[in-house]
């Protein structure tokens, strides 16, 4: 275990600390403190989020509004399923999601597919909700805009390319 007290101690004059590691120390003026106070740990650097996270935090929130039955528009849903079927995919949870991230706010643009029978209203609600409050919680960025697209309506007796079975194994 080292001693935490080490860190604190003043460097002997002449020393230099670019000998372990590259760090360069502010030794400040002479006759003065020998290091400045560098404030709260947690707010030295900065934190880059991508958009893909911030896209796949929202594909999943999304997805577990009930009501949604799909993510995606048409062409990009047949794709999937395409790539989907292929051995070792794994399916894109960022389907049907895009993400637009700044510094401090993103805002996130989402295309979704309805089961018939629910209220398109209460469920574009549900998943702004949802989609706020895990990417709030998550990433720490302020969502400012959540913009729905209703694609399509999923009927009862419509086949559906995500259930059907694989022809190959």
């Amino acid at each position: 275990m080292t001693d935490s007290g080490q860190y604190n101690r003043p460097e002997p004059e002449g020393s230099s600390a670019a000998g372990d590691g590259g760090r360069t120390l502010d030794k400040g003026s002479a006759g003065g403190p020998a290091r400045k106070a560098l404030g709260d740990p947690a707010s030295r650097g900065r934190t880059t989020i991508a958009d893909g996270v911030v896209e796949k935090i929202a594909g999943l929130a999304a997805r577990d509004v009930m009501g949604v039955h799909a993510m995606g528009t048409g062409l990009s849903r047949t794709f999937g399923a395409v790539r989907d079927r292929v051995p070792g995919s794994t399916r894109s949870v960022t389907r049907g999601v895009k993400a637009e991230v700044g510094e401090v706010q993103t805002a996130l643009d989402l295309d979704i597919v309805v089961e018939y029978g629910v209220s398109i209203v209460d469920v574009a609600r549900a998943v702004r909700e949802n989609v706020v409050a895990a990417v709030e919680r998550m990433t720490g960025l302020e969502v400012v805009e959540v913009n729905v697209a209703v694609g399509d309506v999923k009927l009862p007796d419509e086949d559906d390319d995500d259930d059907r079975e694989q022809r190959v194994q």
